[in-house]
Order: structure tokens, then C-alpha cells, then sequence
């Protein structure tokens, strides 16, 4: 309620603030005109600027003097020049760039920041570019954050190599993660799906945090991450990755995009790790990372039509994993192995039609997925098969004219998932047919999205989630963002948890299956400055997470049994996160952050604080590019407070005395020459080479009741050297659009 009230008095007391929102199109010698992505629009007085996104939109803050002039140019195209006036600011631009194809290309450059928040998006969206994701060897997803302060990355346990992120200090299962808006790493993903994206295939990351819209679904309750994949008719024309590090892993990527026709592009990715070497570099007998292979690959074709587009495709995926102990360690009977095979294959669709009436379309995005994952942890053995299914419907309008935009839409998701652990089964037909509506305003100085979806659970009946999200520019340079809304999903405890079977503690499975429900409130504020006439920024935010319901996974209650229990009412998650961005020369970028986490359940029969939830963490980057862009250099220093370490049992029969985590710090640095269309890179990980000593407990006993590969809180390898090479050929440019 008292969010509603503040938005409602923002919405009549804020004075009117100017800006423009506009769309850039191209037109060719045959007449034909398509949005224009990656134009440059600039204010030649106050300096600001912006580039077209994928539809050719951008959208700007006016200055408090005007009038200004706007010029607009992208290359192969005739510069535009316009007058920027007062009256501008309650209108939408349409601005038409003619082919140019007598002068020779004029190219003008506009740096951008490899990390941003969208000034225009009502949600808090942080965006990761790609060339933000350069700065880091980004072999694959769960690699892409390392550079990033909103998103935690932890290791599972010590024999698996398994990691699993985390947002606002929850667990990943409760942040939405979707591939082009369409649902990824759910069901049986949720475990070893972060390794089946190479991260050479991503274009472009947006973190959202809070409840995100409900066109995407009902799942976010701590966040979406949005994956945005390379574009068949914008990526290159020839794309190759070589890596290998001195841990043995090699990993070659290769991509390619290109136009069949002058309606139909292509785009194959391809991604191939290995690490063949047995690695053990505490002496404990156990392989440091599992050995193995991991193979993916996607195929995708996009049509431009003129009343209509699609794309489809699909994604493989195919990951080997083999750990445990030392294969030629000289063991007493049976040799404790961790045999892991995941297995995926999806195929996908869009589909986008174009109406008559101006501002009206329809979009229909389907996916059909077959997963599989069989797991050996010693005698303890998961296995998993997930049949998929989903379908969302939208149809965007408007109310009057472009200040009042509404979606409305249909959506299915049909789940078929079995599950074994030990003697434990969970076989689940879900079925969810939902629908939604989308309200969207948009003011010189307010925006307002508020939406409300209702779900229909064939085994658990109706349930709704309302979300709002506001969003008040107090001055030019300043941003108010707040936001509101209930999530919920339905938990799979064994493959959401499967690490947990890296020790021999019995699961007691909870005594039936609830939806867990959340609420999430909070808000962001963001602050634009210019320090020696260097543009910087400042960014707070805070979330408030509440669950109706959650299903607890209790490791304190017992040191013989891991105890599942449904949990209402009392669970919480606050974080709170401060940022700030310095460029103090023109080739150099600061970036600061502190994070607090304050996660709390009961545990033990006492509400506290979540084991291996650090509740401080600081985070600190530096970003070097030489003038001539030849050099580029890149250090990342994350540091970790204190977590809440979980009781177990020690050989000897004692409890362990000391229950929480040391504060350390990782240094992360690489360093790359660019050369022509080569680049080489070389870099290091953890290179203060801090290693967290006996992550096993009883590793000389891994059949005992004491063995525990799960009490893991830092790296468990000391430091890590790697090197690349990355070669690249160019999409040509008269081939990125329709001739």
C-alpha cells in the first residue's frame, strides 16, 4: 500500500522534465527501409547521446537549455541534422537515414560504457555487453559475472566442478534466467546448466532485479537475467576462440552468421571443452576439477518479411563429467567416482506479425525441450528426464497515443519430470495455462508499468502475481526507480540440490510438495555526475524479499540428515547494494561496490542467517583501453566477509568448532593486444593463489559416515594462468541489411 501511495503522489506532484523517444530507419536505393541498429544520435551542445537498440529506438534526456541540434548518423548513410526545441519534448521522432552509396564511408566513433543501467527502462536493467564480457576469459556463463557485482557465482561442493549463481543473496532457482525471453536453466538445467552457454556466444547480458515483467511468467522472485544471443545477420561473418589454461582445459569456440537471401540470415555457433588432465593440487587424493568433455551447438535462421518475421532454431548440448578420486590413487576397495552426464536439446521459435493499425503486432515465441541428467556421487546416484513444453502469446497496443502502451497475452507451460535420489522418487506432470495484462505510462518525468497475470496449476489450482514498477527523473541527471510484486514457483528439492549428495547424510524429503511464494519490494537510485569534466555515476538500490512460503533445505537440524521442509512465513531476504563509477582519464574506468546481505530462516530450529551467504562483499575494477585500442588491460578484486558455515560430523566424532568462513579476497587481471583482426589475450585468476584449505572433511574415507565434499566457502585450486587467441572476420556491411 505505501508503495502504491508514493507512486500515485509522484505521478501528481512531479514537474514535467523533457525528453525524446524516437526510431531510426534506413532507407536503400530500392526504397525499402528497415530500423537501423547501432545508429548514433547525438546532441552537439549538451553532449549526450545514445544508439539505436535492435529496432532502431533510442531515447534521450533533453537539457535544461534548448533549443539543440541532434545529428544522427550511422554508416552507409547520409547524415541527419535536426533542431531540438521545447515543443519537442512530448513527441516520438521518426527519423529516415538515406543510402548512401557514392561517398565513401565516413566513420565516427561513440564510446559507450561496457556496463550500463538503461536510463529509459522503468525496471532497474543493468546491461553487460559484450564488451564488457571481453574483459574476462567468459568461457561460458557461469564465467560471464566475474566482472559484475550484482551477480554471485559459487562453487557447490568440492568433487562436482559445479557452480550455481546467486542473486540478492538467494539461491539461483529464484532468479528467472531466459535466453531471448524465452525460459532457459529450469527444471533439470538448474544444476549444470550454467556451463552449456559459452559465453563467446552472447551479445549482450540484462540483470533486472526485483519481480520482472509478468509477460516474461510467474518465476521471478529475486530477479531475470536475460541472455541476448549473437544475431545471424549482425555477428560475424567468421568467429574463432582458442583458450587453454594450466589446469589442461582447452575450449575452441567457433561462429558464424550470414545471409542467405535478401529475406533469410543464418548463424551457427559452435563451443567444444576439454580437460583431460587429473589435477590435485591439495594433496587430498580427490581430482581437483573433474575431467571430461562438453560439446554445444545452435543453429538459428531469421525472416524479414514485410508484414511479418520469424526465427527459429535449435540448441544441443552435451556435457561429460568424471571426479572423485585420483585414478591412480592406490585405494582399498572401490574407488570413489563422480560420473556426471547431462544431456539437452531444444528447439525454438518467434514468430512477429505486423498490423496495419500503427503500433499494433502480435508475437508468439514457442520452445520444445528434452533434458536428461544422470549423476554419480560415490554409491549415491541422481537420474532425471524432463519433457518441456512452452508457448507465450502477446499482443501490444496502445491507448489513444504512444504514452499509454498495454500487452496483453496467453501463455502454456506443460512439464513432464521425473526424479530418483537414493531410494527417493519425484515424478511430477505439470500443466499451467496462464494469462496476463501489461499497463504502461509514460510521462515527460514519470514512467509506470503495472501488470497482473493469473496462472491456472493443474495440481495446485490458481494462483495470481501482481507486479508494479515506477520509475520518477528527478532531475536530468537523477533516478528514482521503485517496484513491487509476488512470484512464485513450484521446486524440484532433488535436482535443485543435487550437490548435496557429496557427502553420505541421508535426505528426508518434505512431507508434500507446496508452491513457494514470494513477495519483493524495493527501489534504486541512481546518480549521474561529472568529476574534471569526466562523466561518472552512483547507483543504491535495496530489496526486500518475503516468502509466504519456502522450501527450507536444513543442514543444521542434524549432522547425520539433510532435513527438506516447507517453511511459512518468516523467511526474508534483505540486500542492499552501492555502486560507483569514476573515469578518471579518458582511457581509464573505476568501478566500486559494497554488497550486504541479510538472509534469514529457520535453521536448526532458530531463525538465522543462511549458511555460505557472505553478508559483506566488496568489489572493485579497474578498466584500461590504450588510445590506439591496440591494448587492453583489465584487474578485478572481489572480496568475501564472513559466511555461516554448517555443523558436521569430524572423523574423530567431534562437531566442528569453527563455524564461519575467513574473509578472502580473488584478484583477477588479463591483459589483450588487438591486431587486426587477431586478438591475444593472457590472463590470471585468483592470483593472490588463496585456496581454502581441507574443503573435503574425512577425504581419506569417502564411504564414511563423515565424508562431507560440501562445506566449500572458496576456491579449492590456487591460482590459475590462461591464454587465447581470438580471430575474427567482419560481417561486410552491406550484407548486415537488406539489399
Amino acid at each position: 500500500m505505501k508503495l502504491i501511495l508514493f507512486i500515485i503522489c509522484a505521478l501528481w506532484f512531479g514537474a514535467a522534465h523533457g525528453q525524446i523517444k524516437g526510431v531510426v530507419v534506413g532507407q536503400n536505393a530500392d526504397g525499402k527501409k528497415e530500423p537501423l541498429y547501432g545508429a548514433k544520435v547525438h546532441l552537439i551542445k549538451s553532449g549526450r547521446g545514445d544508439i539505436t537498440n535492435e529496432n532502431g529506438e533510442f531515447e534521450l534526456i533533453l537539457p535544461k537549455e534548448l533549443p539543440d541540434t541532434m545529428v544522427v548518423w550511422a554508416s552507409g548513410y547520409y547524415n541527419d541534422t535536426i533542431v531540438v526545441t521545447r515543443e519537442d519534448r512530448f513527441t516520438g521522432m521518426a527519423i529516415t537515414l538515406f543510402s548512401d552509396v557514392i561517398l565513401p564511408d565516413v566513420i565516427v566513433e561513440y564510446r559507450k560504457s561496457s556496463k550500463n543501467i538503461s536510463r529509459m527502462k522503468v525496471l532497474h536493467v543493468e546491461e553487460i555487453t559484450e564488451q564488457e564480457l571481453r574483459k574476462a576469459a567468459c568461457c561460458n556463463l557461469s564465467e560471464s559475472f566475474e566482472t559484475n557485482a550484482s551477480v554471485d557465482v559459487n562453487v557447490t561442493d568440492a568433487v562436482s566442478g559445479a557452480k550455481k549463481i546467486q542473486m540478492m543473496g538467494l539461491d539461483g532457482v529464484y532468479t528467472q534466467i531466459q535466453m531471448e525471453n524465452i525460459p532457459y536453466l529450469r527444471g533439470l538445467e538448474s544444476s549444470f546448466g550454467l556451463g552449456s552457454i559459452p559465453g563467446t556466444w552472447i551479445q549482450s547480458i540484462q540483470i533486472t532485479k526485483g519481480t520482472g515483467n509478468v509477460v516474461n511468467g510467474y518465476e521471478s522472485m529475486a530477479g531475470l537475467i536475460n541472455l541476448e544471443i549473437k544475431k545471424s545477420q549482425q555477428m560475424e561473418r567468421l568467429y574463432l576462440n582458442l583458450y587453454v589454461n594450466r589446469m589442461g582445459r582447452n575450449e575452441l569456440n567457433f561462429n558464424s552468421g550470414f545471409r542467405l537471401n535478401e529475406k533469410w540470415s543464418s548463424g551457427w555457433l559452435a563451443h567444444y571443452s576439454s580437460i583431460p588432465l587429473e589435477m590435485d593440487g591439495n594433496g587430498d587424493g580427490f581430482i581437483d576439477m573433474p575431467t571430461g568433455l562438453n560439446f554445444s551447438v545452435m543453429n538459428r535462421y531469421k525472416y524479414e518479411g514485410e508484414k511479418m518475421e520469424a526465427q527459429f532454431g535449435f540448441n544441443a548440448h552435451a556435457d561429460n563429467k568424471i571426479g572423485g578420486q585420483l585414478s591412480r590413487l592406490d585405494v582399498i576397495g572401490d574407488r570413489y567416482v563422480v560420473d556426471i552426464q547431462s544431456r539437452h536439446i531444444d528447439v525454438f521459435a518467434k514468430t512477429g506479425f505486423f498490423m496495419k493499425k500503427p503500433y499494433n503486432s502480435i508475437g508468439v515465441v514457442y520452445n520444445l525441450k528434452y533434458q536428461t541428467v544422470d549423476a554419480g556421487f560415490g554409491p549415491r546416484v541422481f537420474q532425471g528426464e524432463e519433457k518441456r513444453g512452452y508457448v507465450n502469446a502477446i499482443f501490444d497496443g496502445i491507448f489513444g497515443n504512444t504514452d499509454h502502451k498495454y500487452k496483453v497475452g496467453v501463455s502454456g507451460v506443460y512439464s513432464d519430470i521425473s526424479q530418483q535420489v537414493d531410494s527417493l522418487t519425484q515424478n511430477r506432470l505439470e500443466i499451467v495455462p496462464g494469462t496476463f495484462f501489461e499497463y504502461t505510462m509514460t510521462t515527460s518525468r514519470h514512467s509506470l508499468v503495472a501488470g497482473i497475470r493469473g496462472d491456472y496449476h493443474n495440481l495446485y489450482g490458481f494462483q495470481y502475481a501482481p507486479r508494479v514498477h515506477y520509475k520518477y527523473a528527478l532531475t536530468e541527471y537523477s533516478d528514482l526507480r521503485a517496484t513491487g510484486g509476488k512470484g512464485w514457483r513450484v521446486p524440484n528439492f532433488m535436482i535443485d540440490n543435487v550437490s548435496l549428495l557429496a557427502n553420505n547424510q541421508a535426505w528426508i524429503a518434505p512431507t508434500e510438495t507446496l508452491p513457494e511464494v514470494s513477495w519483493n519490494f524495493g527501489g534504486s537510485f541512481v546518480q549521474r555526475f561529472k568529476l574534471f569534466k569526466r562523466r561518472g555515476s552512483i547507483v543504491f538500490d535495496y530489496y526486500h524479499t518475503l516468502f509466504e512460503n519456502q522450501l527450507i533445505v536444513d543442514r543444521d537440524l542434524s549432522t547425520s540428515s539433510i532435513t527438506f521442509s516447507n517453511f511459512q512465513g518468516g523467511s526474508y531476504s534483505n540486500s542492499f547494494q552501492a555502486e560507483l563509477t569514476l573515469r578518471p582519464f579518458k582511457t581509464i574506468e573505476l568501478r566500486f561496490a559494497y554488497k550486504y546481505l541479510d538472509v534469514r530462516a529457520e535453521y536448526g530450529g532458530i531463525v538465522q542467517q543462511q549458511v555460505m551467504v557472505p553478508k559483506h562483499r566488496g568489489f572493485a575494477n579497474l578498466g584500461h583501453v590504450s588510445r590506439n585500442k591496440r591494448w587492453e588491460f583489465d584487474i578485478t578484486t572481489s572480496i568475501f566477509g564472513q559466511a555461516r558455515l554448517p555443523e558436521v560430523m569430524l572423523p574423530d566424532g567431534s562437531v566442528t568448532q569453527v563455524n564461519e568462513s575467513e574473509v578472502f579476497a580473488i584478484v583477477n587481471a588479463q591483459i589483450t593486444h588487438v591486431y587486426k583482426k587477431w586478438d591475444f589475450y593472457l590472463g590470471g585468476e585468483n592470483l593472490g593463489n588463496y585456496r581454502q584449505d581441507n574443503p573435503i572433511i574425512d577425504a581419506a574415507n569417502p564411504f564414511s559416515n563423515t565424508f562431507n565434499a560440501n562445506r566449500v566457502w572458496a576456491p579449492i585450486f590456487g591460482m590459475n594462468i590462461y591464454a587465447g587467441i581470438r580471430f575474427s572476420i567482419e560481417q561486410p556491411e552491406n550484407l548486415k541489411k537488406n539489399k
